[in-house]
């Protein structure tokens, strides 16, 4: 029997993808088609009857490109005044491609103080069931315009993470630049083993985690993913990790089929997502 049939099952379904894995790495300006593909995608999971939320970043850059910014280091003001820019053309464009496929996609800007503080995590909560109630899935990122180091999430890992633990989601699948998780930094180490199945974050597991990334334009490497990892399972959500050069993988994973690295939910009645997310940073 394939071990990841399961996966067909899987009703509400967190997808994360790096701001890198959308754009043409030669001028930082978004690609179309990958865009296209990628909305294709979710929409045909929606289809299906799943519940979908998209996980998205790439504000900052692209109210960079359009306000023609080329600095990489700028102060924050001028990084939240790009955010503001590039959200709102984010959003333009991902509601014109969705509504191709004749589906409603809708804006959640989320910050730590969404999670930590009660009444804004529960008013959060019932925005996402109403939308997924309504049929309409929902575009998610960090709201960089008013974050500051206190309280933001840093990484669009952990924040789907954080995302598919608060809407009770049963599957986490990162879209990024690597192929899943090995034994070592594949591109230094040759002899490096891809890992196919995590059944237990152990410390040997997390510490596989290094401060790497193979691209410059997002800002998570495996560190990041494996963290990502602990808050899905510990949720109770499996975590999918695979490589977004082809996003038509997505409908692959989603068939069971053996793409990246599969980690395997052991929901933690005692993990706390509210103390977890209040020690980020600390």
């Amino acid at each position: 029997m394939n071990p990841r049939e399961f996966l067909k099952d899987k009703q509400r379904i967190v997808v994360k993808i790096g701001s890198s894995s959308l754009q043409h790495a030669e001028t930082g300006d978004l690609d179309y088609i990958k865009l296209e593909v990628l909305v294709r995608e979710l929409c045909n999971l929606r289809n299906q009857g799943k519940d979908v939320i998209l996980v998205t970043s790439g504000a900052i850059a692209a109210g960079k490109k359009a306000v023609h910014i080329d600095k990489k280091d700028n102060p924050i003001a001028v990084k939240q005044a790009c955010a503001a820019i590039g959200q709102a053309r984010l959003m333009m464009t991902y509601q014109k491609i969705f509504a191709e496929y004749n589906q409603v996609a809708a804006q959640i800007l989320m910050t730590k103080n969404t999670i930590v503080d009660d009444l804004n995590r529960f008013n959060a909560k019932n925005t996402f069931n109403e939308l997924l109630k309504l049929g309409v899935i929902p575009v998610v990122n960090e709201n960089d315009t008013v974050a500051t180091y206190e309280i933001e999430f840093g990484d669009n890992d952990t924040l789907s993470a954080i995302v598919a633990s608060l809407v009770e989601a049963d599957l986490l699948i990162l879209m990024s630049d690597i192929n899943g998780l090995y034994t070592d930094d594949p591109n230094k180490n040759p002899n490096a083993e891809f890992i196919s199945v995590v059944d237990q974050l152990d410390e040997n597991i997390m510490g596989m985690g290094k401060e790497s990334t193979g691209s410059n334009v997002g800002t998570g490497g495996m560190n990041t993913k494996l963290s990502a990892a602990k808050i899905a399972t510990c949720s109770g959500a499996d975590m999918v990790i695979a490589n977004a050069s082809d996003i038509r993988i997505l409908h692959r994973i989603m068939d069971g089929r053996e793409h990246g690295t599969l980690f395997k939910a052991h929901k933690d009645e005692d993990f706390d997502l509210i103390t977890y997310v209040e020690n980020m940073h600390k």
